[in-house]
């Protein structure tokens, strides 16, 4: 009796922007965790490495991942393909050209891409995707969709903060082509249905970026007193310059306290400049980037988590921070702000503090208030690992994007 010939794994193709990318942890979680429920990932990636610290489980999957040729080679490529394929790709290309004229620089970077994908149509062919996947909205989606033209095979695609709320590469029309479409938050639901003819009309499924908890350790013993951390990239988006002026409230009121800033950014300067102007050179200090075992040391040490986010003018905004998740997780209560998809990870006064965003006072309030009341800060630590593992666990989010990604893949 002859047995059945194994089913393979279900073939997942990650079209990335940059990988390892030391921002994106978050999707390196989510990649090992659909390998764990059975998926053989693949990555393409549309940038060289370049990344200066590369964690280790994100080095894992260096041996999956392609980069693209140089550029002249890139650019042949793409011609040899289009005359191989010049419906689909020339097809693709007017269609790209023709949505995207008003925006000439992203058309650029977009059939920019394209190119540097065309370099690696013979590996992704080998490979053989049952479904092409973007975690991000933009260019690694617009690829997506382009390989899926090619290929046949079905794409989906992740969206999660500026590439909805700041940009529109052709959302309207990937929303419609795309087999799966994913979003982190309830609240980018809501966002997106601008590009829908009513509200509901395409359906879009909610898959958080979630945390590997075991790796986590719950810690509430051995902590600094009056410690303060942020973590984030110094970006406005992220309210470090609102958290400055409440920690000088702070100094004020004669209230103890030290503040860690940990990430890079071009804001460095703007806000180191307003550190010392507000006299909190003694007490704010910016770590620049850190490995992700440091960061976590600093979790584990902090007496608060203080991430003021705001939206800025032009409407860019976090979706949730990860950083804020990963407190919770390892027993940091956190303050941060109304914004985004914020209040679905947080309640206010349960599992952490809320503020309105751009109100310092009330921030300062609230760092005050929390600083005060050691029983508070336990009751919100408890609950708030409470949340993220009751909604936040990559495994279980893994699993719903699995499930989702193999009914699309198997029609």
């Amino acid at each position: 009796m002859n047995d059945a010939p194994a089913t393979r794994p279900l073939r997942v193709l990650y079209v990335v922007s940059l990988f390892p990318c030391w921002s994106e942890t978050f999707i390196v979680r989510e990649m090992h965790a659909l390998a764990g429920h059975g998926a053989e990932i693949g990555i393409l990636s549309l940038k060289p490495h370049s990344e200066r610290i590369v964690q280790n489980r994100a080095a894992e999957l260096l041996d999956r991942t392609r980069y693209p040729r140089s550029a002249l080679r890139s650019v042949l490529d793409m011609l040899a393909l289009a005359a191989r394929h010049p419906f689909k790709v020339g097809g693709f290309v007017a269609t790209l050209c023709a949505r995207m004229w008003r925006q000439p620089r992203n058309l650029a970077r977009s059939l920019g891409a394209l190119c540097r994908a065309a370099g690696q149509w013979r590996w992704i062919r080998e490979f053989d995707p049952q479904i092409i996947h973007a975690p991000w909205a933009t260019y690694p989606a617009t690829v997506a969709w382009f390989l899926s033209r090619l290929s046949g095979k079905p794409f989906s695609f992740t969206s999660r903060a500026h590439d909805i709320f700041v940009e529109d590469h052709m959302m309207a029309a990937k929303l419609r082509q795309t087999a799966l479409a994913v979003t982190i938050t309830r609240n980018n639901v809501r966002h997106m249905a601008r590009w829908m003819d009513a509200p509901g009309a395409i359906p879009i499924q909610v898959v958080h970026s979630a945390l590997d908890l075991p790796e986590i350790a719950y810690r509430r013993d051995a902590r600094m007193p009056h410690q303060l951390l942020s973590v984030g990239r110094l970006d406005p988006i992220k309210g470090f310059d609102v958290l400055l002026p409440a920690l000088a409230e702070l100094q004020r009121r004669g209230i103890a306290f030290d503040s860690t800033i940990i990430g890079e950014g071009d804001e460095l300067q703007r806000l180191e400049a307003q550190r010392d102007t507000l006299g909190l050179h003694d007490r704010v200090r910016f770590a620049g980037a850190q490995p992700n075992t440091r960061v976590c040391d600093a979790m584990a040490e902090a007496t608060l988590m203080v991430m003021p986010c705001v939206v800025t003018k032009e409407g860019n905004a976090d979706g949730i921070p990860n950083v804020l998740t990963e407190a919770m997780a390892s027993g940091l209560p956190v303050i941060s702000t109304r914004v985004s998809g914020i209040p679905e990870l947080i309640d206010d006064g349960i599992s952490g503090r809320l503020v309105e965003p751009y109100d310092p006072l009330a921030l300062a309030d609230a760092i005050a208030q929390m600083l005060a009341d050691p029983a508070l800060r336990e009751r919100c630590a408890e609950a708030g690992r409470k949340k993220v593992e009751c909604e936040f666990d990559v495994r279980s989010e893994a699993g719903r994007l699995f499930t989702h990604m193999a009914n699309v893949a198997h029609g």
